[in-house]
């Protein structure tokens, strides 16, 4: 069986609601995941959009939520999940909002896509404190046992 990663918020290629975006309560959707690989120690989520700004022209990838050594025992995340409400054991790293925890999106132009990427890895990652993506990607390198994607899409009315 192969990792798999849902919500019940939006299906894979699915609209995201707007309460999950700037434009409603931007928090963060209830996530579930299953069938980890054996050997899992621990878990990193990855929320990302690489359609910034623009989807014709995109010029960077913008990081909504990074969460890493997320313990195997978890099954997903709750909706509207708070930093304090986190799997024992999880920590954060720094959005592009250069802060920890969800942000939603908020596309300035365009039908955007999210990446919800979860990894599991056959370590528990050191105390990085709050690491940008580039740093929780390089402390990952050759630990990736599994991988799984939730993708979801967003277009705020203009």
């Amino acid at each position: 069986m192969t990792l798999t990663l849902t919500s019940p918020a939006f299906n894979h290629q699915g609209d995201i609601p707007s309460e999950y975006t700037c434009d409603g309560q931007d928090i963060s959707p209830e996530l579930s995941w299953s069938n980890l690989p054996e050997g899992t120690k621990s878990l990193v989520l990855i929320v990302d959009d690489p359609d910034a700004p623009d989807p014709a022209a995109p010029k960077m990838t913008w990081v909504h939520w990074l969460l890493y050594n997320i313990p195997p025992s978890a099954a997903g995340l709750l909706r509207g999940v708070s930093s304090s409400d986190l799997p024992v054991g999880t920590r954060e790293g720094l959005n592009n909002w250069d802060r920890t925890g969800y942000g939603g999106p908020c596309p300035p132009i365009g039908r955007h896509r999210y990446f919800h990427k979860l990894y599991a890895l056959a370590v528990e990652l050191p105390d990085l404190g709050t690491p940008t993506k580039e740093d929780l990607e390089k402390a990952m390198t050759g630990h990736i046992v599994g991988q799984a994607e939730l993708v979801g899409t967003y277009q705020r009315e203009q």
